[in-house]
């Protein structure tokens, strides 16, 4: 992959990204960054095939739905198929909003973090949990 672009608009990146470190972050895109740089991401996203679900597409444009499902098929080099994982919304969907907070609130503190002391850290998200203060 070239550059950011390549990498921000490519599923095969992303998952490979997803199985090789556990994460994707906006850290994972740029030119030498330690996921751009890896030859098992680069290995792995040239094994990758994409393949269009048409119910998924359905879902994704009804407007009562809206789901932006996705699944993963893994299969082993000796050729063995682990089960199909299936997502119909990712966290942070509408559908999945309250599951998605404490994975927000820690997102929040680990961009916070590297900025300010861990009681600063700390002040502002319970300032930003208080809704009478805000």
């Amino acid at each position: 992959m070239d550059n950011f672009a390549d990498r921000d608009h490519c599923i095969q990146y992303m998952c490979s990204v997803m199985l090789v470190f556990g994460r994707l972050e906006a850290t994972d895109y740029p030119d030498g960054s330690e996921a751009a740089t890896s030859e098992m991401v680069e290995s792995l996203r040239k094994r990758f095939k994409c393949v269009e679900d048409p119910q998924f597409t359905k879902d994704y444009h009804d407007p009562a739905l809206r789901t932006i499902s996705n699944a993963l098929t893994v299969e082993l080099n000796d050729g063995t198929v682990l089960e199909e994982v299936v997502v119909e919304a990712p966290l942070g969907h509408r559908l999945r909003r309250e599951e998605a907070k404490p994975e927000i609130l820690k997102k929040y503190q680990r961009h916070l973090a590297p900025h300010f002391s861990e009681n600063k850290v700390k002040q502002l998200v319970e300032l930003g949990l208080d809704q009478q203060k805000l």
